[in-house]
């Protein structure tokens, strides 16, 4: 396969960047996407030229570093594929393949296609703990974890951190992500206890990063583990039943 790349380079976050056209030769379709990339590179390094800066880690659709934006999509046109796990096949001979980073003011760039993902990390820290015995093993099955919990809470922790939620809304909104998040450890009996605390704070970390969810419902589409936005009704729902508790709270003092 012989393809164009169209890819946005950028020194550095103050510096103003641009789309530059390279030719990748003789690509092989069951090449990965950043194979192609990697091939690319080492013909730029070759020639003298700056080599693509790309995230990009365990190459297994689990690290969530590789996210990027190509032909407009998150990850790429194949759902639920991160983009390390796209493959060439996937594009035709002669086709022109336009790659940038992520774009949400949150996310600035850092270089090429390398952008800042701190404010997940703050959003994370800001969920705090989980009160576990950390003492002697416990019995099996002491405790009791309703199936229909346990694997709603298994689907949001396959959340990967991309940020590809983040990139396919039109509002820059983060909710997917910190819905995820808050899911699989609000929907089980270990995460109870902290329930509200952590739902507030995340929320309200969340908000001082990102826009507004306006229900497009983009996020669920670009989701490479395909996470469903019920993880977002449940975060409103605690957050307004944590609000309501500290109103009554304060009613009573």
């Amino acid at each position: 396969m012989n393809i164009t790349l169209r890819v946005w380079r950028q020194a550095g976050p103050d510096v103003e960047g641009g789309f530059e056209t390279y030719e990748a030769k003789d690509i092989s379709p069951e090449a990965s996407f950043f194979e192609m990339l990697d091939e690319v590179n080492e013909m730029l390094n070759d020639e003298g030229v700056e080599p693509i800066a790309f995230d990009s880690d365990c190459r297994e659709g689990i690290c969530g570093t590789c996210g990027v934006m190509v032909d407009g999509h998150p990850h790429g046109p194949q759902s639920a594929t991160a983009s390390c796990q796209l493959h060439m096949r996937k594009f035709s001979d002669g086709d022109t393949i336009t790659i940038e980073p992520w774009r949400a003011v949150a996310f600035p760039v850092l270089r090429d296609l390398i952008v800042d993902r701190q404010p997940f990390d703050e959003i994370i820290q800001a969920g705090g703990f989980i009160s576990a015995n950390i003492g002697a093993a416990p019995d099996s099955n002491i405790i009791l974890v309703p199936k229909p919990a346990a694997e709603s809470s298994m689907d949001a922790a396959s959340c990967i951190g991309c940020a590809a939620c983040v990139a396919a809304c039109p509002n820059s909104a983060a909710n997917l992500f910190t819905g995820a998040k808050i899911a699989h450890l609000n929907l089980l009996p270990q995460g109870s206890p902290e329930r509200y605390h952590r739902t507030v704070a995340m929320v309200e970390t969340m908000e001082s990063f990102f826009g507004s969810c306006t229900n497009f419902g983009e996020c669920e589409m670009a989701c490479p583990k395909s996470i469903s936005i019920d993880v977002i009704a449940w975060m409103n729902r605690d957050y307004v039943a944590a609000q309501w508790k500290n109103f009554r709270k304060q009613g009573q003092q």
